[in-house]
């Protein structure tokens, strides 16, 4: 692990590589690509099923079968 003056001297090496104004237009980049990630995070969690919220069920879509003429089927 670097210690107190290598990463000075890291820090001086990159910002004489590649200028102040590049880096600063990086760490922006890199803030709104976080900020984005929560925000798809959030929404994600928005839109997933509480799995303690009880679930409505449409039974009105699905035809019920008449467990009488079932039998009568299969009795001939």
């Amino acid at each position: 692990m670097p210690g107190g003056i290598e990463l000075i001297l890291i820090v001086v090496v990159v910002v004489l590589l590649f200028g102040r104004g590049k880096i600063s237009g990086l760490m922006g980049d890199v803030a709104k690509g976080i900020t984005s990630f929560r925000k798809g995070m959030k929404e994600a969690e928005e839109k997933t099923d509480d799995p303690l919220e009880p679930k409505v069920i449409d039974n009105a879509a699905q035809p019920v079968a008449d467990p009488v003429k079932d039998t009568e089927k299969s009795d001939s």
